[in-house]
This record gives structure tokens, sequence and C-alpha cells, in this order.
């Protein structure tokens, strides 16, 4: 009877992982921790991919939400969310004309991140050199 139960416990912790369940669904134990809103800052709000992908397109220029929804294929209310949250946090500025909304990115909002991401560069252009010079290396042996 015990290896019935367990084979039935494996299962289901299976079919739980096949659909990307965490550990806090399969029983084990999970400790809650306090998460920063979207709208609390420029970090938090491009912490999320689709918003990510939203100002990369909005980076060359002014675009209406229509455009930005047929080129990302999001549906226009979740793309209308992204960008209230991204202009919550002043990474993007609205501007109307007539009934048309048109976003822009703000780039001035946009460099503390810029910065922040800057002071990362300098580790990875040193690994891009040691990779290289690895690889050079290799050839030369070889």
């Amino acid at each position: 009877m015990q290896g019935i139960a367990e084979t039935i416990e494996t299962r289901t912790i299976s079919h739980r992982l096949k659909k990307g369940l965490t550990y806090a669904y399969m029983g084990m134990y999970c400790i809650p921790m306090a998460r920063a809103a979207t709208t609390s800052d420029a970090f938090n709000a491009v912490a999320e991919p689709r918003r990510r992908e939203i100002l990369n397109y909005l980076a060359l220029q002014e675009r209406p939400v229509a455009e930005i929804v047929a080129r990302l294929g999001l549906p226009q209310p979740s793309v209308s969310k992204h960008l209230r949250v991204l202009r919550d946090v002043g990474l993007v500025r609205l501007r109307r004309d007539g009934r048309q909304k048109l976003y822009r990115i703000d780039a001035e909002a946009i460099r503390p991140l810029h910065d922040w991401t800057s002071t990362f560069e300098r580790f990875w252009r040193n690994q891009l050199k040691r990779v290289k010079e690895r690889a050079e290396g290799k050839m030369n042996i070889a």
C-alpha cells in the first residue's frame, strides 16, 4: 500500500512540474517575501520582459498604441497596462493627437538604468577579452 501512495505522490509532483509550478505548490515550505510594486521605480518596471520589448520598440520614435500592439503581437489591453506602468514611473511620455495616443521614451528617465548597467560594462569587456584570448590561444595551438 505504501508503494502505491508514493507512486501517486511522484506522479502528482511530476504533473505539477510539467505545468511549471514552483516548490510552493509541491508542499515544500516557502517563506513569503514582500515584493516591490512594479510602479515603485524604473528598475522594477523594466524587470518585466514585455515592458523592455515596448521600450526597445519606442527607442527609435514616437508610436501609437495600435502600432505597438501590431508589432509586438500582444493584446491591446495588455499593452495599455504595460504602457501605464512605464508612464507611471516616468520612462515613457504620452501625447494625444486627436483620439490617438502616442508614446515616446523619456531619455532622461532612462539615464539611471543606463548608468547602473554601465557600471558592469568593464566586467563584460574583461570577460569578452578573456574569451577572445582563450579562443586565439587554442587556434595557435592547433
